[in-house]
């Protein structure tokens, strides 16, 4: 039977010990009075709503997916009220300022909520996903009459919001939008247009829909420049429905639960936020932690699928281990944990969970300090860490989340492929974090090209000295500082040979990204064992924790070190160039 137990003990682990989270909150005067355990009061109620409410309804929203007629939605059974569940509960507004009705919590809190809420029903979850990028838009753009009326509706979460870009000729190539808005002498604009795959476009959760729409003013430049971000309402003020439609719902290879809706501008009234032309860089605040949000999505697959693996692994009895544990039964056939492949893949799993879920918290806590530290020095610098962090993030644990998910259906061998066991949807439903929200070829090329060669690698330099200190101490860190060392050279490299050879960092990208989050994880890994021979020095009371957890440290440097190199070396080989392929036809 599947089911999701929130990793309530590791993120504790994590955000405590690791992070030490708790003392940088104590110098931050936005988080005065927050401790542990007031955090783990948070996490335990928001563990409680995922496993209790969220997770019993994923399988059959799989099943039953989203009905679509005459331009109305109908979500899966029990979708509204989890969702209504979610609002009484304050969830959407736990790290949003509290001048705007929010909690004002870390962004920490509300990266460990939203890996369970995925973990237990990523379907589900679309609906809210972008609710905190579009409380960041509108914090920072919307003014006046507009910020009062819709601000703290999306606060709250009484209304959700959508994230407008994607046309069916332009895909990830913004710069070919058409959607047009025309100025009314009412200051408002008629927004016209199309617009495809938008999550949530259309649906029975709130009753007003909050539309963030990117789209060209009339004269505007050619191109990402000309592009502005309007505010466009499902329902307009007067209570009016505006002229916008949900012309069909596309059926999916997964997340069956969440409404993929085909929207219609049709001169509907909407109003510019921020400047004209400049809606490309508003939309990113939106963008930038729908990214942060994707890559927990990742982590939540890769938590949920190995749970359900080891437990149906200790369960499934299967052949003669060659080799068990002493005070093993002599059986006819011993639990498949036993066996030597699939032992290899369980603790791949754990250690690709563990270490992904200090990665994603460690960019977590840098938008924290970026907002929210005293000190300006450290401000600028972890919004260096965060920039840098994000693409990694997103792509890294999107990619290990679905093959993880994808190994985790090995170990129930052909009936993983059942619908019942749990896990091919997992499969399926994770296949997509890979695309959305930039794909991860697209991440790839941000972080090498944009964040990485323009300065010459001075920043990523800073992230690694600072990944080096997290290591210090550890039984690894000489190694760990040659394997920074060797990414620092192949960084170099690509600043030096980029010149000559313009196309090598894209055909490097996906390469060096991997390179850098490998070397992440393992210094992830490498601050979590300080942490857990602290725990065990001062006598910590679960000892057994903390040795498994260093067990894990041991794999990590056995079995996955060899990672760092192997996608150094493939930085290295694509120096030669790439030819085209034959023209069809």
């Amino acid at each position: 039977m599947w089911h999701y137990d929130p990793p309530l003990r590791d993120m504790r682990f994590v955000i405590d010990e690791v992070l030490g989270a708790p003392d940088a909150w104590a110098r931050m005067p936005a988080f005065d009075g927050l401790d542990a355990d007031t955090a783990a009061e948070v996490l335990a109620q928001a563990g409680k709503f995922a496993a209790e409410v969220l997770a019993p309804l994923n399988g059959p929203g799989d099943l039953a997916g989203c009905a679509w007629h005459e331009g109305q939605v109908t979500t899966p059974p029990g979708y509204p009220a989890a969702y209504q569940d979610f609002v009484d509960g304050g969830w959407p507004a736990l790290a949003c300022d509290p001048d705007c009705g929010g909690q004002g919590l870390p962004q920490l809190l509300n990266a460990a909520l939203y890996e369970m809420l995925a973990a237990a029903n990523h379907g589900w979850t679309m609906y809210p996903g972008l609710l905190h990028g579009a409380y960041e838009c509108l914090h920072a753009h919307a003014s006046g009459e507009l910020r009062e009326r819709y601000l703290p509706k999306v606060t709250s979460g009484e209304w959700l919001s959508t994230m407008c870009l994607t046309e069916a000729h332009a895909g990830s190539d913004l710069g070919l939008l058409r959607t047009k808005a025309e100025p009314r002498a009412d200051g408002s604009y008629a927004i016209t247009g199309n617009k495809i795959f938008i999550s949530g476009g259309e649906h029975d959760l709130t009753g007003n829909i909050v539309h963030l729409v990117l789209a060209r003013l009339a004269g505007a430049p050619p191109g990402t420049k000309g592009l502005s971000l309007l505010l466009v309402p499902k329902i307009l003020p007067d209570g009016t429905r505006n002229a916008v439609h949900c012309d069909s719902i596309e059926k999916k290879m997964g997340l069956k639960g969440s409404a993929t809706c085909t929207m219609r501008f049709e001169a509907a009234t909407g109003w510019l936020l921020g400047e004209p032309n400049r809606g490309l860089a508003a939309m990113f605040l939106m963008m930038n932690a729908a990214r942060l949000h994707v890559g927990l999505q990742g982590l939540g697959h890769l938590e949920v699928s190995t749970q359900n693996a080891l437990r149906h692994a200790a369960e499934r009895a299967q052949s003669r281990a060659p080799r068990k544990p002493a005070g093993a039964p002599d059986a006819d056939a011993d639990p498949i944990v036993l066996h030597p492949a699939i032992r290899r893949t369980l603790w791949t799993l754990q250690a690709r969970t563990e270490g992904g879920r200090v990665l994603a918290y460690w960019a977590a806590q840098a938008l924290d300090e970026a907002a929210a530290h005293p000190d300006e020095g450290e401000r600028r610098a972890a919004n260096d860490r965060a920039t840098l962090l994000t693409p990694v993030v997103k792509a890294l644990l999107t990619e290990l989340g679905h093959h993880g998910a994808d190994d985790a259906l090995g170990v129930w061998g052909g009936h993983g492929y059942i619908h019942e066991m749990g896990i091919e949807q997992i499969v399926r439903d994770s296949r997509i974090a890979m695309i959305y929200e930039g794909t991860n070829e697209i991440q790839a090329i941000d972080l090498l090209l944009r964040k990485v060669l323009p300065d010459g690698g001075v920043r990523l330099g800073q992230l690694l000295d600072w990944a080096g200190a997290q290591a210090e101490g550890a039984t690894n860190a000489q190694r760990l500082r040659q394997g920074l060392q060797a990414l620092r050279e192949c960084a170099d490299a690509l600043v030096a040979g980029a010149a000559a050879d313009p196309e090598w960092p894209y055909r490097a990208a996906d390469d060096f990204l991997h390179a850098l989050g490998e070397a992440l994880l393992a210094c992830a890994w490498a601050r979590s064992e300080v942490a857990a021979r602290h725990a065990l020095a001062a006598g910590a009371p679960d000892a057994a924790f903390y040795e498994a957890k260093l067990q894990r440290t041991r794999f990590q440097a056995d079995y996955l070190a060899g990672e760092l190199p192997r996608y150094l070396a493939a930085v290295e080989r694509s120096r030669a160039e790439l030819p085209f392929l034959p023209v069809l036809g």
